[in-house]
């Protein structure tokens, strides 16, 4: 994937930062200790968790992408899991891309559509990883006074809540009032891009808000929100599954808090695989509820593992059983 270098060089700075916020002080007998005693079994039903999960995931891309096309989930869940790997193993959340071109092979599907769909799953998905901070808030006021990175995290909820809601509500509208949306769109092209590009970013337009279509129902909203919900509680299961094979045990709505904070700080630019984002507050979030260091590393770190390789190894399967590589004429595929 081609990224400029500066920001790819600055990922992997954030990930040493955020590594050195998560083992700073942690004695690594302790550490290897806690690897080596966790029993490893409970890590396939985590797994199993998990891959429900994505099942729901492609579901719910398949209802997004409904008034588009008609596209069986068992069609998605394929293409989802390529996104995953592609998220994994490339910098800037390249999967969320190349899902989408993969889908304009398959089903013909403009790829500015499939964009606007994914960029709806991205914004229910924060919104419900916020849901799971502030639902946990008693529990995180007990936290703040001293917990390292846990500190900060509800006014950085805060933000984050105006961001993601902001964003809502604009598509929202966005999918309500299309010709408005059209009007001032063509309105902005016109005046603020090179004549030359009018024709294409109208068509590219056009197409993005076909992609936002689902919205227009109150009723599919609910539906996305509900089954969003139901995505980050199967995550969540994972992470209590995983708990089990460690020596320690804490709530499940301290699993929500954390899974809630992680993925929130893997939106933060990061080496791929989201190295450090994810295991710096994880971490900090368990040390915070009681959990010794080398306990919450070796978990955090196993479940990181266990997120990362189940996924990205099927993933990579698909892509190489529909005999696609990221190449120059793949990128092509993204110009509309």
């Amino acid at each position: 994937m081609q990224m400029k270098k500066w920001q790819f060089w600055l990922g992997v700075l954030i990930s040493i930062l955020f590594l050195w916020l998560a083992l700073r002080g942690l004695h690594l007998g302790d550490f290897w200790s806690a690897v080596q005693k966790a029993n490893y079994i409970w890590l396939l039903p985590g797994i199993f968790v998990y891959f429900v999960g994505v099942w729901v995931r492609a579901w719910r891309w398949h209802y997004l992408l409904g008034p588009i096309k008609k596209i069986p989930t068992r069609t998605m869940f394929p293409i989802t899991t390529i996104g995953y790997m592609g998220n994994n193993i490339y910098p800037a959340r390249a999967g969320e891309v190349l899902r989408a071109v993969i889908l304009k092979r398959r089903e013909g599907v403009p790829v500015s559509a499939s964009l606007a769909t994914i960029i709806v799953e991205r914004i229910f998905d924060g919104v419900v990883m916020l849901a799971f901070v502030f639902v946990n808030l008693p529990e995180l006021a007990k936290l703040t006074s001293d917990s390292g990175v846990v500190g900060n995290i509800q006014q950085a909820a805060l933000y984050g809540t105006g961001i993601f809601i902001g964003a809502l509500i604009l598509f929202l509208l966005a999918a309500m009032f299309p010709q408005r949306s059209i009007t001032i769109g063509t309105w902005l092209i016109e005046r603020l891009t090179p004549e030359r590009l009018h024709e294409k970013l109208n068509s590219i337009m056009h197409k993005f808000l076909d992609g936002l279509a689902a919205l227009r129902s109150p009723l599919n909203v609910l539906m996305v929100f509900l089954t969003s919900v139901l995505i980050w509680l199967l995550e969540t299961g994972k992470y209590w599954f995983v708990m089990h094979a460690f020596d320690f045990n804490v709530s499940f709505f301290a699993l929500m808090l954390m899974n809630g904070i992680v993925n929130l700080a893997t939106t933060i630019p990061s080496a791929p695989g989201y190295i450090g984002t994810f295991d710096a507050p994880g971490i900090a979030v368990l040390t915070a509820y009681g959990v010794s260091q080398a306990t919450a590393a070796g978990y955090t770190l196993v479940l990181h593992v266990a997120l990362w390789f189940p996924i990205t190894l099927l993933g990579a399967y698909y892509m190489a059983r529909e005999g696609i590589k990221w190449s120059d004429s793949l990128r092509e595929e993204t110009k509309e």
